[in-house]
């Protein structure tokens, strides 16, 4: 009888545990946190799979355009190509003994071609960028029409499919697929994560806070992504940090089903949300367009450094494969930092919002400008630093205000817009691996990081246009009465739809603002 106890305890036991995990699911503050653990960690991998390739892909490209040169057996139709393109005037009567040279020299020095593979590097890091930029207007669309967690999990399940054939792609004909796979997953499940939490969270400091520990996972991905797939592809192998990024993602997607129920009734219903403002109507908001324009520009060092500065750091310090990903690691750190001071500034002094993006890019400018300054690694790490920091100012300063705009200029969804904010991120990293590459092979990569720099320096004064948005507070005794609190947020404005201020047709209207007179020419208000 004895041993029958245990056993008879077991399935109860399960029974117990699965009514205490159904309960607290049920709780909607407890459901919301995990529906924020869940984006965090899906924009975790979808930054770490963008990034983990950085210090991998000029050796493999290399050692994969090496290939035919060493293997008689390759198809010989392949075998000239390669060379012209490869071939230059000092390099033409030395064709023949290259080959030769290259496995002694590659253990202490690797090689990095000047044209034909910097170009390859340059596509296969903008493909991703390129055709999420392509998808995201109907991705926003679509995540408008269905609500947010499955276009979630379809996001999730395309990660995974990309990051499996990372793992496995021996040509560079699979890598691009697997890399533009990506910008496929990724127009889905970057903007519905952001726009998910941008709805669970509708009140402030609440919602920037939560788009603030987003953006914290986002830099740790970026950030930490370079020195992890350095370190597993020196030591581990090339397949690594593939598998273990897929098994993540995938564990993310049951956990997704187990929160949000996509295929449920109750899903169902939640998609029947109001009608959103087209994001082509959006995109004429002239506020919502220096908002996307800021994004661009702050987001311009970096892009255009990722193919750049790992060539850059090999011949101007002899830099390693390894050196190459760690020096991106401390930037997490003041990044985490400008995240915490930006929501920290935010709540005391909501109106300065505009300032504390123009001050980011500010930092972003004087820290690219003192890049090509650099000889060593410590001076570098700190311009790193300093960049990531403007980044994290002009992000969690800008990303709220989106969702603050939508609420009281258009119609509270929010798929759309933050569509265009990954539209803006993705004009950056889709002409920055393209375009780096021709400005350091035909000016240097000096006047590269000199006209980023002068960029974010420009646009800077531009946010002042943002500086009224403030003005769009003008409830604040109308919350006290309505939710009997003081204000306490970013942005403490009632909802138009509550009380909404009224043009003589009955349109929302905003209080007054510097694009005032171009407001006649287009119509930003829908009704809800």
């Amino acid at each position: 009888m004895e041993p029958e106890a245990p056993a008879g305890q077991a399935p109860a036991a399960a029974s117990k545990l699965s009514e205490a995990v159904g309960a607290a699911l049920q709780d909607p503050r407890r459901q919301r946190r995990l529906v924020l653990v869940i984006v965090c960690v899906a924009l975790l991998l979808d930054n770490m799979l963008y990034m983990v390739i950085v210090p991998i892909v000029p050796y493999y490209v290399h050692s994969a355009s090496e290939k035919p040169t060493l293997t008689s057996k390759v198809c010989v139709t392949t075998l000239p190509p390669p060379t012209p393109a490869n071939a230059s005037a000092d390099t033409v009567n030395t064709s023949e003994s290259s080959t030769a040279a290259m496995p002694a020299r590659s253990t202490a020095q690797p090689q990095y071609p000047t044209d034909n593979e910097d170009v390859k590097i340059g596509v296969l890091f903008a493909s991703k960028a390129i055709l999420q930029l392509l998808v995201n207007p109907l991705s926003g669309t679509f995540i408008d029409r269905m609500s947010y967690d499955l276009p979630l999990l379809m996001g999730l399940g395309v990660l995974f499919a990309s990051t499996v054939m990372f793992a496995f792609a021996e040509d560079y004909a699979t890598l691009f697929a697997a890399r533009s796979l990506q910008g496929l997953g990724s127009a889905f499940a970057d903007t519905s994560g952001i726009a998910m939490i941008a709805d669970k969270y509708p009140e402030e400091p609440e919602r920037s806070r939560a788009l603030g520990l987003a953006l914290a996972f986002i830099s740790f991905g970026s950030l930490v992504a370079p020195p992890f797939g350095g370190f597993l592809h020196k030591f581990v192998g090339k397949t690594a940090p593939f598998l273990v990024l897929a098994m993540v993602s995938l564990l993310d997607a049951l956990l997704l089903l187990v929160v949000a129920k996509p295929f449920s009734a109750a899903a169902r219903a939640r998609a029947n949300l109001p009608v959103g403002t087209p994001i082509h109507r959006l995109m004429l908001d002239p506020y919502i367009a220096v908002v996307a324009g800021a994004l661009t520009t702050c987001n311009i060092p970096l892009a255009f450094l990722e193919p750049t500065i790992a060539t850059w750091m090999e011949h101007t310090m002899a830099a390693s494969e390894w050196d190459a990903g760690i020096a991106w690691l401390p930037a997490f750190v003041p990044h985490v930092l400008g995240v915490y001071l930006t929501v920290r500034l935010a709540a005391r002094y909501p109106h300065l919002q505009w300032l504390y993006g123009a001050f980011g890019l500010a930092v972003i400018g004087a820290s690219s400008c003192l890049v090509p300054a650099c000889r060593s690694f410590a001076p570098l790490v700190v311009s790193l630093c300093g960049l990531c920091f403007g980044i994290a100012l002009v992000d969690t300063a800008l990303l709220p205000t989106l969702a603050f705009l939508v609420d009281v200029r258009h119609v509270s969804v929010y798929g759309s817009v933050y569509a265009i904010a990954d539209i803006s991120y993705c004009v950056a990293y889709a002409l920055g691996p393209i375009v780096a590459g021709h400005i350091v092979h035909s000016l240097g990569f000096e006047q590269l990081s000199l006209v980023m720099g002068l960029a974010n320096l420009l646009y800077a004064p531009v946010l002042l246009l943002l500086r009224n948005v403030g003005r769009l507070k003008r409830s604040r005794s109308e919350r006290d009465v309505l939710l009997d609190e003081p204000p306490q947020g970013l942005y403490d404005a009632v909802r138009l739809r509550e009380r909404p201020l009224s043009d003589r047709e009955g349109a929302p209207r905003s209080p007054p603002g510097p694009f005032d007179a171009c407001e006649d020419d287009y119509d930003y208000y829908t009704r809800s």
